[in-house]
């Protein structure tokens, strides 16, 4: 898609004009007065930790040495470096090759705090109407071309031209234009979206020159295709090798423009950085420990209790280590596709977390080392609680009588069970609500009273290990006269059928930053729900909620944004679109001991491998198979 250049006076705004009008109507120096200050950086909420006098971040080792190779393990294979298409599967780290124009760094509460990559600078009105963002003039791609705004323009129009996801994302913007010879503007259709300026400096950049042209053999690229040529990038990598579905090697760039940049020091220290794939998490797993790669972060809580007494744990090959994870929140389910007419009922779906007993789960399968979900924001200040009051409750009185009453009147609260008392309760209140929704229980089977049929819920999952939480709660499903259908299918079958919503119920996690705002859309909103390539998998359609996220983008400061954030989770927990499962607020992790870190390691993330460097001496005690 290509954009207007619409002429807009975004300093009449500023200056209180009632309309827009020509730029030539306003005096110059009032024009002059009224533009907005280029910034090294900018925060959503505050100011950024980080003065431009800043050489480096806090957290990184300036000197740390450079050289050696980190193996990384991944699942599923890929088929493309082409990243912006939703067909096909890109490598593993090719965000490794490329910039975008502003990143975060990874030791400040607000975590949209950016600094400039790309860019060197930014600046947007009070209003939040438009961005604009100002080239380094060092920024090249590894052909030694300048980094220019054509690129820029180029790459967000095709981004949205052949992914849709990324055209929902950006709905917002309006135009995209350059200014001078080195900004770029983006334009936005309405104001007081205070996250808009901050999500455009995520973009990443593509060169245009590269993919406009031909390949060895003479044919033109097209962008629109998935390909196994390796890119043209402008990062601190380059593809070095590949096998397809196999493994990728990126090699760091030696004369790399950027390597003196504030973000850049002290990060990428490896020669080489190579991702090799694993079909299967069990096999993957005996690879780690067969030291086929470097560093696993263990996600199974039951694995970490019980599998980590081989060898090179024992003699200190192998080094454990837990990160607090204080980055991010989550909700993870067994989400419910509300598009199939018997998930419509409140009721059911709620009956389906009577019959979830976690505790038992937690403890048989993870050794008591997860938490319930009990928010859509599990782990942070952003997870309701208590009843809502104060400006939360104000912001929910506006949708009153679009939210079940509970919402007012009661805690959100999973069942508890863990003892058998408990959970033939919680079966009998399952088997409740089964009957309020228009089922009776008749010869052990659960019964559609309208139909005749039996209640039926297909899970399809793509990890054998999945059935430890699986089979125990299909079990009490077949308690209360559901009957249950455990479908195990491939990692590519299984894609398929989540991007083409075919599907009962599901085991998703949503991951949720500090900073919530336009993502929210994609998440929950009613729009999102017909989109394939959207995050609604549950296929929400809910007028209140769409009025919450509303609340939470544009939400004026910190205070409000918290409130709005309740205010939602509170919405969507009552109305019981997932059962919720478990969560941990630390990263369990284990590496082969041949790396070192910063002593003073980043508050909200590992910084693995970016901060982390190889260690000549203790690769020589390890043995170390490079």
């Amino acid at each position: 898609m290509v954009f207007s250049r619409r002429q807009f006076n975004n300093a009449a705004a500023a200056v209180g004009f009632a309309s827009v009008v020509s730029i030539a109507a306003v005096p110059a120096s009032l024009a002059e007065a009224a533009e907005p200050e280029w910034q090294h950086a900018s925060a959503l909420n505050g100011t950024p930790g980080y003065g431009a006098a800043a050489v480096h971040f806090d957290y990184v080792n300036p000197d740390a040495p450079k050289g050696g190779t980190v193996r990384l393990a991944t699942s599923g294979g890929f088929d493309t470096f082409n990243f912006i298409l939703t067909k096909g599967n890109p490598a593993p780290g090719i965000f490794n090759i490329y910039e975008s124009l502003m990143e975060p760094s990874l030791d400040e509460y607000d975590i949209s705090a950016q600094y400039g990559a790309l860019a060197d600078a930014v600046r947007f009105p009070d209003d939040y109407s438009w961005v604009e963002y100002r080239l380094n003039p060092n920024a090249k791609w590894h052909d030694g071309e300048p980094v220019t705004v054509d690129d820029v323009v180029w790459s967000f129009e095709k981004s949205i031209e052949h992914n849709p996801q990324r055209k929902f994302y950006y709905q917002n913007v309006t135009d995209v234009e350059a200014v001078g010879e080195n900004a770029v503007r983006f334009t936005f259709d309405s104001v007081g979206n205070r996250e808009l300026p901050k999500i455009m400096g995520q973009l990443y950049i593509m060169p245009k020159h590269w993919w406009e042209g031909t390949n060895e053999k003479g044919e033109k690229r097209d962008i629109s295709r998935g390909t196994l040529e390796p890119p043209l990038g402008s990062g601190q990598y380059r593809i070095k090798d590949f096998s397809p579905n196999r493994n990728v090697t990126y090699e760091r760039v030696d004369d790399y423009w950027g390597k003196d940049l504030p973000i850049r020091v002290g990060t990428g220290n490896f020669d080489e950085i190579r991702y090799i794939s694993f079909l299967d998490d069990a096999v993957q797993f005996e690879a780690f420990k067969g030291d086929q790669y470097d560093y696993h972060v263990e996600r199974s809580s039951s694995q970490w209790a019980k599998r980590y007494n081989f060898p090179a744990i024992e003699d200190g090959r192998v080094v454990k280590e837990i990160f607090p994870d204080k980055s991010s929140g989550v909700m993870q389910g067994f989400f419910l596709n509300l598009r199939r007419d018997k998930f419509q009922n409140p009721d059911l779906r709620r009956a389906l977390n009577y019959a979830f007993d976690f505790e038992t789960t937690n403890e048989i399968v993870s050794a008591n080392l997860l938490k319930r979900v009990n928010s859509y924001f599990a782990g942070t200040e952003l997870a309701s609680s208590g009843l809502p009051e104060g400006k939360e409750l104000e912001i929910l009185e506006e949708v009153r009588d679009m939210v079940p009453p509970q919402v007012f009147t009661e805690e959100f609260r999973n069942p508890v069970g863990g003892d058998t008392r408990k959970v033939r309760e919680n079966l009998r209140e399952a088997v409740k609500l089964l009957r309020d929704a228009g089922y009776e229980l008749k010869d052990r089977k659960m019964i559609n009273a309208a139909t005749g049929e039996q209640l039926e819920i297909e899970f399809i999952y793509r990890d054998k290990a999945s059935e430890r939480t699986l089979l125990p709660y299909a079990k009490n499903l077949e308690t209360i006269g559901i009957k249950p259908v455990l479908r195990l299918i491939d990692a590519s079958q299984f894609i398929n059928r989540i991007r083409s919503r075919d599907f009962d119920a599901v085991t998703l996690a949503i991951g949720q930053s500090l900073s919530p705002g336009n993502e929210q859309r994609e998440y929950w909103g009613s729009e999102a729900a017909d989109n394939a390539s959207s995050a609604n998998y549950m296929g929400i359609k809910n007028p209140a909620v769409d009025k919450l996220i509303d609340k939470i983008i544009f939400a004026e400061d910190r205070e409000t944004l918290v409130a709005a954030t309740h205010a939602l989770d509170r919405v969507l927990l009552w109305n019981h679109y997932v059962v919720p499962q478990f969560y941990t607020d630390e990263t369990r992790t284990a590496r082969w001991n041949r790396f070192g870190h910063p002593e003073e390691m980043p508050e909200f993330s590992t910084g693995f491998p970016d901060i982390w460097w190889y260690d000549e001496k203790l690769a020589q005690e390890t043995k170390a198979i490079q």
